[in-house]
């Protein structure tokens, strides 16, 4: 055998599972077609942001990954929803939802995606018992019922104890084990940038509800000496490609008045990126050797920073099935011990999450009225709000 464990995939995801299982003891190798971008300004670098919540974050130090990352993180104090769904673009209900409510800890921490990258590459530069070949991809699964054999771009074959597929939405070694898939199309895609303002942001990630989904500025450290944040703004398809040609002078004038203005008049401090929104399930979480993580199992759309803290409750549900009984890896039983812990969860927050999109795309006045008076009801239900904040980082799974 090759290896224990074969990661098809070197995003955040990949390496992630990749510093998990090295460091519980597996030998492990991950691979991806394209060496990952580690800097900021470079071509196809990902301009979003990671917000790892309380558990994500406890997770990530349980592996070695957080003292390398925590220097890099904004913490996320306070998350406020605004609704400016009137007739005109202005704040209309203003609720913050203080994680000091219900914890003594931030909500999470906030990362950009390149920075990620940058450090957990070199994370696994450091572990033992890591084979991280960037550049190289997966083309071909064959599996029986104690081994997997992976081919791969380099004309190579591997053997394995258990495939993850962390690689994506289009995933290649889910379409090579033959699972399908259930996919929602929202209509919208989301620019994702980087942006400077005169206002600080005091830790408070904010999510401003109008029409055709989101504004969501997170907070970044500063950038050249001015507060920072990380936007995410959804919006109709055409409406967000249109978005995507306008100068530069346009473009800062219509997403300040989108933002409400609420940290001043904001600034591109990066290029724009574009990206589709979907909901996406596959069918099955497992096959034979193979376990399906990240946006290979699960895609939300980005609303409340849920998406990658599910990928890494499928990589801790992983990661411990593994270490509770190593001679079981890769096993039916194991695989399906993962299906049954992890199914109930993804299929309940997916539904939940393109609930909430839905609501957010909420264009006649009369929705958008009663969207407004739903948070003004939620809010002021103490119990109900810290149950929903509790819920929001996963508490009780």
């Amino acid at each position: 055998m090759d290896y224990d464990i074969t990661i098809s995939g070197g995003g955040i995801a990949g390496l992630t599972a990749a510093a998990a299982f090295a460091q519980a003891g597996f030998s492990t190798l991950v691979v991806d077609p394209a060496p990952p971008v580690t800097d900021r300004d470079a071509d196809g670098s990902d301009l979003r942001s990671t917000a790892f919540l309380q558990p994500a974050q406890g997770f990530l130090a349980d592996i070695g990954l957080w003292a390398r990352l925590a220097d890099h993180a904004t913490p996320l104090q306070t998350m406020r929803i605004v609704d400016a769904g009137g007739p005109e673009p202005e704040p209309r209900v203003t609720k913050d939802f203080d994680s000091g409510d219900i914890s003594d800890k931030p909500f999470g921490w906030n990362l950009p995606n390149w920075l990620l990258r940058r450090e957990m590459a070199a994370q696994l530069g450091d572990l033992a018992g890591v084979d991280f070949r960037p550049g190289t991809a997966t083309t071909a699964l064959f599996t029986r019922e104690g081994e997997a054999r992976v081919s791969l771009s380099d004309g190579s074959r591997v053997t394995t104890r258990l495939v993850i597929a962390a690689d994506g939405r289009n995933s290649p070694m889910r379409q090579a084990a033959g699972i399908g898939v259930r996919t929602t199309r929202f209509g919208q895609k989301a620019l994702a940038f980087a942006v400077t303002h005169p206002i600080p942001h005091n830790n408070v990630s904010t999510e401003i509800h109008r029409t055709g989904g989101p504004f969501t500025l997170v907070p970044l450290p500063d950038h050249d000496g001015m507060p920072s944040s990380a936007v995410v703004w959804m919006d109709d398809g055409p409406k967000s490609t249109q978005r995507m040609r306008l100068t530069e002078d346009a473009f800062e004038a219509e997403m300040s008045e989108r933002a409400c203005h609420v940290l001043g008049p904001l600034k591109l401090a990066s290029r724009r990126t574009i990206w589709p929104i979907i909901a996406q399930e596959a069918e099955h979480l497992t096959g034979q050797r193979l376990a399906l993580v990240a946006e290979a199992a699960h895609v939300v759309p980005p609303i409340g920073a849920q998406g990658l803290n599910m990928s890494l409750k499928d990589m801790a549900t992983l990661r411990d099935l593994a270490v509770a009984s190593p001679v079981s890896l890769g096993d039916a039983a194991m695989l399906d011990a993962y299906a049954r812990a992890r199914h109930a969860d993804i299929r309940a927050r997916v539904a939940g999450i393109s609930a909430l999109n839905r609501i957010s795309q909420m264009s006649s006045q009369p929705l958008r009225d009663m969207r407004a008076k739903g948070l003004d009801a939620l809010y002021a239900m103490a119990p109900v709000r810290r149950s929903l904040m509790k819920l929001g980082l996963g508490a009780g799974d």
